[in-house]
């Protein structure tokens, strides 16, 4: 698979098979990752890579926190301006589309966002962690940061996607980051960037096959010479 195909190939997947991944094969992975370029080679990526129990108890605790507002140690906007504001919006009416879920449906939407907390069955999570003391390094959030673990997860999303595995970069997986130190035993320095649930795609799930459109290259790209 050539890196054009791998682009192309990948997708959020929004539905997994229970079957472990072999953790060599998650190793491989994240080994291979580790090429990925980084401002002054910096390298401010960590991971948190968790299967099993341990994923089941992350699982189990971030239902039980479900009702509570997020606490977020990267921030995300709640509201989008536009366009973007509707291409986000589009994601959400795909996916419902695709189950079946009429949008004033609100009991199924419910349901729905519980499947996210349970990591829509995933059975292993890579999560991207930076350091507090190097994020803050200036008094100030160093975005360079995650502008690199952006490059990273590309690299570990492409890399499971050459290896047959499925992946969806994530924020519900780390709307509860303290949850996740409690259970992993991390220390508050550990700032939680994203989730990546990886595993093998469930493919009769109707809702892998949503795939979202991309802005046509005229429209995003200036070409000059």
């Amino acid at each position: 698979m050539d890196v054009a195909e791998a682009i192309n190939k990948r997708r959020s997947i929004r539905s997994f098979k229970p079957d472990p991944v072999p953790p060599e094969a998650l190793k491989k992975i994240v080994a291979a990752a580790l090429r990925s370029p980084s401002a002054s080679n910096s390298q401010p990526w960590e991971f948190a890579v968790v299967s099993g129990a341990k994923l089941e108890e992350i699982k189990k605790a971030f239902i039980e926190n479900s009702s509570k507002l997020p606490a977020l140690d990267i921030s995300i906007p709640m509201k989008y301006p536009e366009p973007w504001a509707s291409r986000r919006s589009a994601v959400m009416a795909g996916v419902l589309d695709k189950l079946g879920v009429a949008r004033e449906d609100k009991q199924k939407r419910m349901e729905w966002g519980l499947r996210g907390f349970n990591l829509w069955g995933a059975p292993c999570c890579i999560y991207v962690m930076i350091e507090r003391s190097f994020y803050m390094a200036a008094d100030a959030p160093n975005l360079w940061n995650l502008f690199d673990c952006g490059l990273i997860a590309q690299d570990v999303m492409l890399l499971a996607t050459e290896s047959g595995l499925g992946t969806i970069p994530a924020i519900q997986p780390v709307l509860y980051p303290d949850v996740i130190r409690k259970i992993l035993g991390l220390p508050d320095s550990k700032l939680m960037v994203m989730g990546i649930p990886i595993g093998y795609p469930a493919p009769d799930d109707p809702v892998n096959q949503f795939r979202t459109e991309r802005e046509p290259l005229e429209k995003v790209a200036n070409f000059y010479s």
